[in-house]
């Protein structure tokens, strides 16, 4: 199956191009049953809400009676939610940044981010343990021999012993090899299974934690031909061919810019056939977009937390005396930024911060829909309270499920 999509600006007639790559290719390709489907952007807004609705959501049905099981109507319940479920932050753990002089390591930043991370109950990824990237090393390491094979797996070894077994059960997802689709610096170093090689060294080293793969322009652009959907899957089989057979995970770090929402969702869905996490470890817009950066925030979130796959979503967005990278959230005084205000309106809608209340019908019934996640409902009937906590989880046929609060009256 291919599966994509485009957004056009004109009106006028066009032609669908298929092209492959391999220049050596002497078969026909035969395309067969091609659909096309257009939408207006309200039309996407409301499959987007209907997604959220269906995957992200719950509906229930609050059910008051007394001793006796009678009803009881008109009573108030107030609910609370008491922690955001759905993943949505920030992380960093990197070697050149732990070990600027050869042998001298220094986790002293990482160890207080770690504590200030526990102190808050936010749970912290590891990005990343290595990197293909020749300039992902420490600077004393950059330009290391291609003839120094195994002292180069000596000290990348070193790395991944040192920083995984002081960091292990302290993080719950690791970036093992990052963007190793794009960059191939250890495996020129080291051979074609260093990749799968150290996934399996990771995981004997934390076996509870879930071991990522994290690429670029795999859903940003439709153009890059070393991080397509199909490269990234083929690199999967690879890591499995290798005899890495462990739990993996789907690292997407989505620095956009112009945007393709209908590709984003294609490539999702195609990620998804081989059912691993997915997971966005790095989002965020271009300023070179204009003062439509925090529309375009905004649209992105919407239309990753609106498809069931996507399970979290991290923000690379980390502020410094120089700015950032890409995307501030706030000024230097840690004003928000306009992108600042739709985090916290994603973060407002989803806790339910402005509250719910309502009031028990004639049978003693009322129903809502709430995010999945852990809540506190208050029942005001009289000058007595009434405080229940309980879980919201998916329970895949959309039906109402019923939650009971009996009370003396």
């Amino acid at each position: 199956m291919l599966k994509g999509g485009l957004v056009v600006n004109v009106t006028g007639p066009t032609e669908l191009y298929f092209k492959s790559h391999d220049i050596n290719l002497t078969a026909q390709i035969w395309v067969d049953s091609i659909s096309v489907q257009q939408f207006a952007l309200q039309e996407w807004k409301s499959h987007q809400d209907q997604s959220i609705e269906k995957y992200r959501k719950s509906k229930l049905k609050f059910h008051v009676i007394d001793q006796q099981n009678r009803p009881v109507p008109d009573a108030t319940i107030s609910i609370k939610q008491t922690r955001l479920s759905f993943p949505f932050g920030k992380q960093l753990m990197k070697w050149y940044f732990n070990e600027q002089t050869r042998g001298i390591v220094d986790y002293s930043i990482t160890n207080a981010m770690l504590q200030f991370a526990k102190s808050r109950e936010i749970a912290v990824r590891g990005h990343t343990v290595l990197w293909e990237d020749r300039l992902g090393h420490p600077t004393w390491l950059r330009d290391f021999p291609l003839n120094r094979s195994e002292e180069y797996r000596q000290l990348t070894d070193s790395r991944v012993n040192y920083v995984m077994n002081r960091y292990k059960g302290k993080v719950f997802h690791w970036d093992v090899v990052n963007e190793n689709m794009h960059h191939w610096f250890i495996k020129e170093r080291i051979g074609e299974n260093s990749s799968a090689a150290y996934y399996k060294k990771a995981h004997k080293i934390d076996p509870d934690a879930l071991l990522f793969l994290n690429e670029y322009m795999t859903l940003e652009k439709s153009n890059d031909r070393r991080a397509s959907t199909w490269m990234y899957l083929r690199k999967i089989w690879e890591i499995r061919e290798q005899g890495y057979d462990r739990p993996l995970g789907i690292g997407l770090q989505g620095h956009f810019g112009p945007m393709n929402l209908p590709y984003v969702r294609a490539s999702i869905d195609v990620l998804d056939s081989v059912k691993l996490p997915i997971w966005f470890t790095e989002l965020d817009v271009n300023n070179k977009t204009g003062p439509d950066q925090a529309n375009r925030l905004d649209q992105v979130i919407r239309e990753l937390h609106a498809h069931h796959a996507v399970q979290g979503i991290l923000m690379w967005s980390a502020i410094s005396p120089e700015g950032c990278w890409k995307m501030c959230l706030t000024d230097q005084n840690f004003n928000n930024l306009d992108t600042g205000d739709v985090v916290d309106k994603f973060i407002a809608e989803w806790t339910h911060s402005s509250g719910l209340e309502g009031k028990t019908d004639s049978n003693g019934y009322f129903e809502t829909s709430l995010f999945h996640d852990q809540y506190e409902a208050t029942i005001k009937l009289g000058k007595k309270p009434i405080l229940q906590k309980f879980e919201v989880a998916p329970n895949g046929d959309g039906k109402h499920e019923e939650v009971v609060f009996k009370i003396c009256v």
